[in-house]
């Protein structure tokens, strides 16, 4: 049976650590984790925020997905907007999901995230 989502995994092309951490760290607000150190031999990076997990992979032959990404849920979205844009982080609203908030944004390696905020009473 499953019980939860334990991480989301996203590719990163190699030597982009430093800008993963820029990005996952100073924009987003997220905490870097320790990464076993067999899997940490291979590069990338892990972060953490609340209950959320995101690893950064590297991948020799990256591409970032056109439309893959996870859905990040936060409160005060729009406060969250303006930290990403006072970061320099793009901030793109969609409208399309009844009963929420939501925008896109792209990592610094052009990985999309979504992030949405249910409105009150759902």
């Amino acid at each position: 049976m499953l019980t939860a989502v334990d991480h989301v995994q996203l590719a990163a092309p190699p030597g982009s650590e430093g800008r993963l951490r820029a990005y996952y760290e100073g924009v987003l607000g997220m905490t870097e984790i320790s990464k076993p150190p067999l899997l940490a031999a291979r590069g990338g990076c892990w972060f953490a925020a609340g209950g959320v997990q995101l690893h950064l992979g590297v991948e020799e032959e990256f591409r970032p997905a056109r439309k893959a990404h996870p859905g990040l849920r936060v409160t005060g979205i729009e406060e969250y907007a303006g930290r990403l844009r006072a970061r320099g982080a793009d901030v793109v609203w969609d409208e399309g999901l009844p009963g929420h908030r939501r925008f896109y944004s792209h990592d610094p390696v052009g990985n999309r995230l979504e992030f949405l905020e249910p409105l009150t009473g759902h």
